[in-house]
């Protein structure tokens, strides 16, 4: 009796030609990571000196629909209002 295969049962690797490989296009070459020696260089937006933090917060209906409605970047726009809270006590 044949053996079923199970759902997402994986396919024993066999031989695989080499002309399959797919072509190495100057956009696979930008694309690629870059290493200075043994260290990998990293790309993108370089890291923050004081970034931000992930919070759960409490806070008011009232206060979340005001920001809300104000449409996208309501939470950043909450943090730009506390900021200056933060300085004016700070004065």
């Amino acid at each position: 009796m044949p053996r079923k295969k199970r759902a997402g049962a994986s396919i024993s690797k066999g031989w695989v030609d080499p002309d399959d490989a797919p072509e190495l296009t100057d956009d696979y070459f930008e694309r690629a990571d870059v290493y200075r020696g043994d260290e990998l260089v990293r790309r993108g937006r370089p890291k923050l000196e004081r970034p931000k933090q992930a919070v759960k917060l409490r806070l008011d209906q009232d206060v979340l629909d005001h920001f809300r409605s104000t449409g996208p970047g309501w939470q950043t726009r909450i943090n730009a209002t506390l900021a200056r809270a933060v300085a004016r006590a700070k004065r």
